[in-house]
């Protein structure tokens, strides 16, 4: 039976409880870590005509919400990863998951050395880097969730 098959005579089911709990807080998080990002992006023009201060004001408050999502991030995934069947994991799937791992490192390091950065070219690059991995992060999330 193809997947299209599957997918069509599977009987729909609600998740449990701490399925709910699990994916609810991992896809909050991603939303705060990711959206928050590209909404500063977005606002960062708007925020530098406010005064000299303000655009590392609105970026310190950010990283008060951002790093704690982070890290939501990373406990829930470890949360995911045990809740799966792993013998039951094709070779695409466990390297898409690798790349995902690598991705999320590369995220957290990208925006940690941003918030390091001691110049604009520096820390639009780290951003640039930060940015992009999240994305790719949360796609490969995507895929491998089926």
């Amino acid at each position: 039976m193809d997947h299209v098959s599957v997918l069509l005579t599977a009987q729909p089911q609600l998740a449990s409880g701490l399925d709910i709990l699990r994916l609810s807080l991992h896809v909050l998080a991603a939303t705060i870590w990711v959206g928050g990002q590209f909404v500063l992006a977005g606002l960062i023009g708007t925020v530098r005509t406010m005064g000299e201060g303000a655009p590392r004001k609105v970026a310190q408050a950010f990283g008060r919400m951002s790093w704690p999502a982070y890290w939501v991030l990373i406990a829930t995934g470890i949360w995911n990863y045990f809740a799966l069947d792993h013998q039951a994991a094709s070779s695409g799937w466990n390297a898409a998951f690798g790349v995902k791992m690598l991705m999320v490192v590369l995220a957290g390091v990208g925006s940690f050395m941003h918030t390091k950065a001691t110049t604009p070219r520096s820390r639009g690059i780290y951003a640039g880097v930060a940015s992009l991995s999240s994305v790719v992060a949360l796609v490969l999330g995507i895929a491998i969730a089926g």
